[in-house]
């Protein structure tokens, strides 16, 4: 017994050497240039999560994917130092080898044993087939030049090294300060401070992330380089957390003993089902069933045509505006983001205010529509709607609503109709939508030539962009939240998702055409060709947004990933309004993000919005959003309440609502929500 407590003791002795040792910082071979990454010899694994994924790999009769490394520590055979040199271990050589994107082995080595499993990896297979789809394209640039300033390298080291050495000081000196609370929700269980181990290597782990997070923020690159490097740096951050595994979870750990081993069961079974959907599911999908108990405001299709069905919603007022309300949703996924429950319901609260709603439902393309194109997208899209309204209604004219794509293709559609001739819109409002693409953010790390030139080759003549690959993207942009988040839950836990409306919506995914995929990716990320008066030619005309001459509203969220607040004030400055100089376009900020941000009713009074003056007292936009912005006055609430005042007054006359739907000429085809947004991708 003696002996076995000695041999125990010297383990123990032993792991905390390890783990130490493994907590070195990285160290680079030059402070101005990433060292070049080098192999690791006699083709061993880097850490034991490379290594599950290379035996996961010869276990199903492939070659092992080679690893490789640049001034990563050695990593000791026991696991707590398994995480923390995942994390440290990719630091010199992700920096540079993110330039395109990642590396395809350190990319799914991160992922450790996920990534081995069919489907698991999609998610981050799509920003690394990127890079691949850049090397196979002809006459592919030279990588760009990736550095660091060698005085900022040594700042971080110098700083690095300080809370390593206090981090490791207070376990060994003072153990007691392991069970102070983590601040960080994926370590936020007591069974991370209860385990002094656990609540170790996941402070390291912080420690380093946040090590590489600003290494790769104090990159010199140019924009898009920059961007692709921070973007990578993150994913394999997200990837590498120990909370994202087993044999580094407390939590699971103890979720799995206490149910005896029914968590890993249930995990399984979980695992298995989502590989057959081909996606992480994230909600209790059977809880939700549209126009069931999601978009249930009440109203009937009144148009349909091969690419859309018109709804028309019942009045809530005894009397309403003159002039009708055209919204018009993304087309990249369904409208009911506007109607998910009657508290929250944008489309009811217009309805309230006194407006004849109308609402674009897009139909989900399949194979029939693989050959559509932006054109048709805007000739069935908004303008047939349009068409439509103004002869159910006899109105001359509508106000529109566009949100997100659909605001691009509002704008882009109401331009076609005035090079015509006509002047379908007394109003204009583009809620979180995009007409200036100079600056899109994380998404501008998906997009150059290479790769859309691949997808014009691939999808240019016909064919479909799957939904299921578009959510994937957005998926990647939040990691945590929407992909190793429900990991976690789902697979180490297994438990079973929860009911949530929203994310029952982010998860109803919709293809979209190739040719109109392709032609919005070149002429909106890739050229920025939407903004320059007559560039472009659609529907047969030369396309100019100067040519919409009307009051306009434009709605931007300030943390929003999707469509940059910054990227939203540069739209709102191509639009003219309607002296033709901006005077009085307004522009509203509101707090949170794309979704959260946008539908935010003032029943709620949750957040607070910007605006820059009264009504028509805007004044011109200036020309740097941040001079916009210490200008403005915050104020507590939803900007829905600034927009429906702003909105009154283009709503023209009252009169007494309408009892029917439709009319002679556009009869009521079936009851709203339709059947459009009910095919799934």
């Amino acid at each position: 017994m003696a002996a076995k407590s000695g041999m125990k003791t010297a383990r123990t002795a032993k792991a905390a050497r390890a783990a130490k040792k493994a907590a070195v910082a990285p160290k680079f071979k030059s402070a101005t240039k990433v060292a070049p990454a080098r192999r690791v010899s006699s083709g061993a694994p880097a850490t034991p999560v490379l290594a599950a994924v290379q035996r996961a790999g010869v276990a199903k009769g492939k070659t092992a994917p080679k690893v490789t490394r640049a001034g990563a520590p050695r990593v000791g055979a026991k696991p707590a130092a398994a995480p923390l040199a995942a994390a440290a271990a990719v630091a010199p050589s992700v920096v540079k080898a993110a330039a395109p994107v990642a590396s395809n082995e350190i990319a799914m080595a991160s992922l450790g044993p996920w990534g081995a499993l069919p489907g698991m990896g999609e998610w981050m297979q799509l920003w690394q087939g990127m890079a691949q789809e850049m090397t196979q394209a002809p006459a592919a640039p030279a990588m760009p030049s990736v550095t660091v300033e060698p005085d900022r390298l040594i700042e971080l080291q110098r700083d690095y090294m300080q809370q390593l050495t206090k981090l490791w000081g207070d376990f060994v000196e003072h153990p007691e300060k392991t069970t102070a609370p983590i601040k960080d929700s994926r370590f936020s269980d007591p069974t991370w401070q209860q385990n002094s181990f656990a609540s170790f290597y996941a402070r390291a782990y912080l420690l380093n992330s946040d090590f590489l997070n600003r290494m790769a923020d104090s990159v010199k690159a140019d924009r898009k380089t920059k961007g692709r490097v921070k973007f990578a740096v993150s994913q394999l951050v997200d990837a590498a957390a120990p909370s994202n595994y087993l044999a580094f979870n407390p939590k699971a750990q103890k979720t799995l003993l206490e149910s005896s081993g029914e968590s890993l069961k249930q995990g399984l079974q979980n695992l298995l089902g989502d590989m057959q959907k081909g996606k992480i599911t994230q909600t209790d999908e059977a809880a939700f069933e549209v126009g069931r108990n999601v978009a249930t405001s009440e109203g009937a299709v009144v148009f349909e045509n091969a690419l859309i069905q018109l709804i028309q919603y019942k009045p809530l007022t005894s009397k309403v505006y003159s002039r009708p309300f055209l919204m018009v949703p993304p087309s990249i996924n369904k409208f009911y983001i506007l109607d998910l429950q009657p508290e929250n319901s944008m489309i009811r609260y217009a309805a309230e205010l006194g407006h004849t709603v109308f609402v674009v439902s897009w139909k989900n393309p399949h194979e029939p529509e693989s050959k559509m194109t932006w054109d048709d997208y805007l000739e069935l899209g908004p303008i047939a709607a349009i068409h439509a309204i103004q002869g159910i209604t006899g109105s001359a004219d509508v106000n529109a609503l566009g949100f997100c794509v659909g605001g691009t293709i509002l704008a882009s559609a109401l331009a076609v109709m005035y090079a015509r001739g006509e002047q379908p819109v007394a109003s204009v409002t583009l809620m979180t939508a995009l007409l200036d693409f100079e600056d899109t953010g994380v998404l501008d790390v998906f997009i150059d030539e290479n790769q859309v030139r691949s997808r014009e080759k691939a999808l240019g003549q016909g064919g479909l962009m799957p939904g299921r690959e578009l959510a994937m993207t957005f998926s990647s942009l939040r990691a945590n939240d929407l992909v190793w988040n429900y990991v976690v839950s789902n697979y180490l836990e297994g438990k079973q998702p929860p009911a949530f409306d929203l994310l029952y919506w982010n998860g109803d995914s919709t293809n979209l055409p190739g040719p109109m995929y392709a032609w919005y990716l070149r002429n909106t990320y890739l050229e920025n060709n939407l903004r320059v008066p007559n560039r472009l030619n659609c529907c047969g005309v030369p396309l100019d947004l100067g040519r919409i001459k009307v009051p306009t509203y434009v709605f931007a969220a300030r943390e929003d990933h999707i469509v940059p607040w910054k990227a939203a004030y540069a739209s709102a400055r191509v639009m003219p309004g309607a002296d033709g100089k901006g005077k009085d376009v307004r522009y509203v900020l509101g707090a949170s993000g794309h979704i959260a941000g946008s539908i935010n009713p003032p029943s709620k009074n949750k957040r607070s919005y910007w605006t820059h003056g009264g009504f028509g007292k805007e004044g011109m936009l200036p020309a740097d959003s941040e001079t916009w912005l210490v200008g403005a006055s915050e104020h507590p609430g939803s900007w829905w309440s600034d927009w429906g005042k702003w909105m009154a007054q283009y709503g023209g006359p009252q009169k007494p609502a309408p009892k029917d739907y439709g009319n002679a000429k556009y009869k009521v085809i079936e009851p709203a929500p339709g059947r459009y947004v009910k095919e799934k991708a």
